[in-house]
């Protein structure tokens, strides 16, 4: 029988000897010694509730450091996440309330939101954007914390933001991140988000190739980053369609989704995108070698 003994709070000076960090999870037992942790970020055979997952680190009262470490490191290189159960698990746990407040806070609908498959992880306190391969299997969990940071379950890797739901369309969007994908899947266009202005470049060649689209527009943020991002992926997919565009919202408009906050529409993105010139690929090498040489000044 485990001797777990009332739980306390991992900190800085003790962090959780399975996953090595010093937020969220419990410890039981002496506090020089533990008998027992409830991780998480690791999973185990046995669920503890909401707060994570069991894990024994003694069997009995004695003190084993050795023993204590080496449960910690064979969990650690055993255990792995399965994000699908994650992503699944996160849907079921976002409350109608919660996530009608957090589409409020966006400004998205939650309607959009649910085909991204957002969740909510009550072990992080954070909101779930599954991350997928071109085929939609989920192969990492980006969070996102209330106060706006951004991070990834660890395990996993970084994927595309695929909507489910997706019907045939000559058009495809690609953004940068799910909130700015929500937001043109909210103007009703097929979108899908890359997990960063450099990300995802193999997989959105992958998802091209199985949808065929004949034109591709890349919606990049307003700013150095975004736009030689856009551009080098323009370079690489412009083989794949007729038309490839790179666009950015209007002047002063930071991304996708403060456009469509400050009243964008349907109509509005596709006269942006009919007024920008589609990209050839002797165009995309010389606009990328402008903007190179422009971040060298810099």
């Amino acid at each position: 029988m485990l001797n777990s003994g009332p739980w306390q709070r991992v900190s800085k000076a003790q962090p959780c000897p399975v996953c090595d960090k010093p937020d969220w999870c419990l410890l039981a037992g002496p506090e020089d010694s533990p008998t027992a942790a409830i991780c998480a970020r690791i999973e185990s055979d046995q669920r503890a509730g909401e707060a994570g997952w069991l894990h024994q680190l003694r069997d009995d009262d004695a003190w084993e450091p050795r023993r204590r470490r080496y449960v910690r490191t064979d969990t650690l290189k055993s255990t792995r996440i399965d994000f699908e159960r994650f992503a699944r698990d996160g849907q079921s746990a976002a409350r109608l309330d919660r996530l009608t407040e957090f589409a409020r806070s966006l400004e998205l609908s939650m309607a959009s939101l649910r085909r991204l498959r957002v969740g909510w992880s009550e072990c992080h306190r954070a909101w779930t954007f599954p991350m997928t391969d071109a085929e939609g299997n989920v192969v990492g969990i980006r969070l996102r914390l209330s106060n706006g940071r951004k991070l990834s379950v660890k395990g996993g890797r970084e994927g595309l933001f695929l909507p489910d739901d997706v019907e045939d369309d000559e058009r495809l969007l690609i953004t940068e991140g799910p909130t700015d994908c929500t937001a043109l899947l909210d103007l009703g266009f097929t979108a899908v988000g890359r997990p960063s202005c450099r990300g995802g470049s193999r997989l959105l060649v992958e998802l091209i190739r199985r949808w065929q689209p004949s034109e591709i527009v890349i919606v990049a943020d307003d700013d150095q980053p975004g736009l030689l991002g856009a551009n080098d992926l323009a370079s690489v997919v412009t083989a794949y369609a007729r038309s490839v565009r790179v666009v950015t919202p209007p002047l002063g408009v930071k991304d996708a989704r403060e456009w469509k906050q400050r009243g964008a529409t349907h109509d509005d993105v596709l006269a942006r995108i009919a007024e920008t010139e589609s990209q050839r690929l002797g165009l995309v090498a010389v606009k990328l070698d402008q903007h190179r040489r422009k971040a060298g000044k810099q």
